[in-house]
């Protein structure tokens, strides 16, 4: 049975989830010390929110090859390059678990792929997130010790996820 919503609602409902999640998390994280960690650069626009709004704490970038807008690009000494399989865990010998909003839109178009990927990602990303810190995705994560909280007002359910340390 086709969605009922067309692909341009599915996606302003994915922006507008997003923003909302991402402002919130900013906001809760904002008295925490320990980096942001973008997971997924693509064009830029979410770093790009994120540095507009993030005060104190750097903002690091996981991607495997850096092709965003000029105006989004990060400094490269903020950008850790390669497969987050490997990334993540060496982030984590660098790191810690001192990670105050880790935000992931990692997910393409197959939701089948999507949540593989997430199976395989969530045990990585669990272990950077400082306490009391937030995870912001595109998609349903598998933490074990991590608790999904509700959406902001605004979020659309299923669009975006909250889950804190």
């Amino acid at each position: 049975m086709p969605d009922p919503q067309s692909r341009l609602d599915l996606f302003i409902d994915r922006m507008v989830s997003q923003r909302a999640c991402l402002d919130h998390a900013i906001a809760q994280t904002s008295t925490m010390s320990g980096p942001v960690f973008e997971l997924g650069l693509g064009n830029g626009r979410t770093y790009h929110h994120m540095v507009q709004y993030i005060q104190n704490r750097p903002v690091y970038v996981f991607e495997r090859a850096v092709a965003s807008h000029p105006d989004s690009t990060p400094p490269e000494d903020l950008v850790i390059l390669g497969d987050v399989r490997e990334t993540l865990p060496a982030a984590l010998e660098r790191f810690g678990a001192t990670a105050s909003l880790i935000h992931a839109d990692l997910g393409g178009h197959n939701r089948d792929k999507n949540d593989a990927f997430a199976r395989l990602v969530s045990p990585l990303i669990e272990p950077l997130l400082a306490e009391g810190g937030l995870m912001v995705s595109s998609d349903r994560m598998y933490f074990e010790n991590l608790t999904e909280i509700p959406l902001p007002e605004h979020a659309v359910d299923g669009r975006c996820f909250i889950y804190r340390r």
